[in-house]
C-alpha cells in the first residue's frame, strides 16, 4: 500500500519494503523497511533523479521534515528524495527494550543486532533501489553515521551510485574503537576549554551541580537516575553549533530555593532527562562501538569506558577534590548507561554480549576505494568533536577522485545548520568531478 499526502510545497509518499534480516540468507526471516518520498509540488517525479538520504546515528530514523526545511529545500530543486528509516529505527521494524525480547534471550538479541550495521543498511538500499529507480543508480547523501554507510556503499556496491555526498561522516578505514576514542579525548577536552572560556561562570555552576549529585543522585520521573557521570555526558551538546549555548542555559537555572535548602529544579532535571534519555534511539547506545568494529578477532570491549579512564582529567571526583573544572564528556557510551537509563536497563546483558562479540567483518574495502569511479564530495568540519578531521582527511586521500570541502564555519551538525548552502556546495563539487 502506498499513501500520498501533501505538506507546504511538497508531495509525500510512504513506501514500505520487505528485505531479509540477513542478506546472506535471502530465504530467512524478513523485516519491514519504511521510507518517505518527498517531491516538490508541481514537479513530475518521474522526470527527477533519486537522492537517498541516510541519517546520522546509529539508531535514528530519518528526520521528519515539514515542507522544504533545511537542506531539503536545495535537494528538491532537482531531485526526488527518499528519506529512509534505517533498519531498526523509526518505522523500519524498530528495536528497543519492548521489541527486542521478541527475538529471544540476550544472546539471541545480540546475534540479531549484529545485522544492523552499515553493511546491512547498504544491502537494504540496494535491495529497494531497482524497484524505485528502474535499476538506475541514485545519489546518496550521508550525514555523520550516514556518511559511514556511504563509504561502505562505495566499498561494496558502487554500481548503485550516481554520486555520493558526505557531511561530517568520513570514517577512518582502519582505526579501532580504541583509536577512535583516543583521538576524540583531546577534542572533547578542547570543547570544554572553549565552553568555559565563553562562559567562565559555568565552571563553578558545573562543580556545584556535580557535588550535589555525588551526594544524592536523584531518580527522575520514569526511573532515570542522574549520576555525576550522566551529568558529565551532557557534554555531547558541545559538538553542535549551538550546543555550548544550550548547555549554558541549562546550567544557569539548575538550583531553586526550597524549605530544605537549595535543590536542583524540576526544570533542570527535566531538561537533563530529555537530553540524556535513549528511549527514542536505543540502537545508538547498543551499536555505537560496533560501527567501528572491523577486526574479526577483537571485541570492542567497552572501548570508550576504558580509554576515558586513561585521561584522569575527566574523573569528576578528582576534579571535585581539587580546584579543577569539571570536564564534560562527549559521544561516549559506557556500561553505566545501562543502569541509569530505564530505556536501556533491560538490555544490559545484551549490551555486554555485543561488547564482547568477535567475528565482526571489515566494513570498508581500501583497494576498491582506491579505484573508485563514482563522483564523491565530502564536507569535513575542521573542529568536529564527533568525527576526527585527521581521520577523515586520511580517508579522503584514500578514495580516488573524492573532493573535500574543509571548513570551520560549521560544527558536526553543519547539514542541519547550513542547510541548502552545504548541500549546494557538495553538489557543485560532484558536478565538477563528473
Amino acid at each position: 500500500m502506498v499513501d500520498s499526502y501533501r505538506q507546504p510545497g511538497t508531495v509525500l509518499t510512504d513506501h514500505r519494503f520487505h528485505v531479509p534480516l540477513d542478506h546472506h540468507r535471502p530465504d530467512g526471516p524478513q523485516i519491514e523497511l519504511y521510507a518517505r518520498e518527498v517531491v516538490a509540488s508541481g514537479k513530475d517525479p518521474e522526470a527527477l533523479p533519486w537522492l537517498l538520504y541516510l541519517e546520522g546515528g546509529p539508531g535514528f530514523g530519518a528526520r521528519r521534515f515539514v515542507g522544504r526545511q533545511a537542506w531539503l529545500e536545495r535537494a528538491l530543486q532537482d531531485h526526488r528524495v527518499l528519506l529512509l528509516d534505517q533498519r531498526g529505527t523509526g518505522r523500519s521494524t524498530p528495536l528497543n527494550r519492548q521489541t527486542l525480547p521478541l527475538h529471544g534471550t540476550p544472546a539471541q538479541q545480540a546475534e540479531h543486532l549484529a545485522h544492523f550495521r552499515a553493511d546491512s543498511i547498504v544491502r537494504d538500499a540496494e535491495a529497494i533501489r531497482p524497484g524505485l529507480t528502474g535499476g538506475a543508480p541514485w545519489t546518496v547523501l550521508g550525514q555523520s553515521f550516514g556518511g559511514f554507510c556511504t563509504v561502505r556503499y562505495l566499498s561494496s556496491a558502487p554500481e548503485g551510485l550516481a554520486a555520493a555526498l558526505i557531511t561530517g561522516g568520513l570514517p577512518s578505514l582502519t582505526a579501532t574503537a580504541d583509536e577512535v576514542y583516543r583521538a576524540a579525548c583531546p577534542r572533547i577536552e578542547g570543547k570544554n576549554t572553549a565552553h568555559y572560556g565563553r562562559y567562565p561562570m559555568d565552571v563553578e555552576r558545573a562543580r556545584r551541580i556535580a557535588a550535589h549529585l555525588a551526594e544524592r543522585p536523584p531518580e527522575l520521573p520514569g526511573g532515570h537516575v542522574l549520576t555525576v557521570e550522566a551529568f558529565q555526558s551532557l557534554g555531547i551538546l558541545l559538538g553542535g553549533g549551538d550546543g555550548s549555548h544550550e548547555l549554558h542555559y541549562l546550567l544557569e537555572d539548575a538550583f531553586v530555593p526550597t524549605p530544605a535548602g537549595p535543590a536542583l529544579s524540576d526544570a533542570f532535571l527535566e531538561g537533563a532527562r530529555s537530553l540524556l534519555s535513549f528511549a527514542g534511539h536505543p540502537l545508538y547506545a547498543l551499536l555505537h562501538e560496533a560501527i567501528y568494529a572491523q577486526n574479526p578477532a577483537a571485541p570492542t570491549a567497552w572501548a570508550a569506558d576504558r580509554v576515558l579512564a586513561e585521561h584522569p582529567r575527566f574523573d569528576a571526583r578528582k576534579a571535585l577534590a581539587g580546584d579543577d573544572p569539571l570536564l564534560f564528556t562527549g559521544e561516549t557510551i559506557h556500561p553505566w548507561h545501562f543502569t541509569t537509563d530505564p530505556a536501556l536497563a533491560p538490555l544490559r546483558e545484551t549490551a555486554d554480549l555485543l561488547a564482547a562479540r568477535t567475528g565482526w567483518e571489515p566494513l570498508y574495502d581500501p583497494r576498491r576505494l582506491a579505484a573508485n569511479e563514482v563522483p564523491v564530495a565530502a564536507a569535513v568540519y575542521h573542529d568536529d568533536m564527533y568525527v576526527d578531521a585527521g581521520h577523515s582527511l586520511q580517508t579522503a586521500r584514500s578514495i580516488r577522485g573524492l573532493r573535500t570541502w574543509v571548513t570551520d564555519e560549521f560544527e558536526h551538525d553543519g547539514l542541519r545548520a547550513g542547510g541548502p548552502r552545504v548541500l549546494d556546495r557538495l553538489l557543485s563539487l560532484v558536478r565538477d568531478e563528473a
